[in-house]
């Protein structure tokens, strides 16, 4: 059982972070306003959830204009992939 609850990450721990990773582990990319409303969180809510998943090295971003209004993209790292999918197989395993 230690074992299993070792590869639970407290980075994931929260639903918001939960399911930034689990929208951008199945997308190749997702901008601010999709996450935002996939989410149903506000502004500043997704934003420092954003940032705390991104000092982590499980998400980076990158800037775009669209016409001439700016766009964030959030894409996960592969150390990010690597975590959550540990985070991911460790809670199968406490439900099995």
């Amino acid at each position: 059982m230690k074992e299993i609850l070792k590869n639970l990450n407290k980075a994931f721990e929260n639903k918001i972070r939960l399911g930034i990773m689990s929208a951008l582990i199945v997308n190749d990319y997702l901008d601010f306003n999709t996450l935002k409303s996939l989410l149903d969180v506000t502004d500043g809510n997704l934003a420092s959830h954003l940032k705390s998943l991104e000092k982590s090295g499980y998400i980076k971003f990158s800037k775009e204009f669209i016409g001439r209004k700016p766009n964030t993209k959030y894409s996960v790292c592969e150390e990010g992939k690597i975590a959550f999918s540990k985070h991911i197989k460790a809670i199968e395993q406490l439900l099995s």
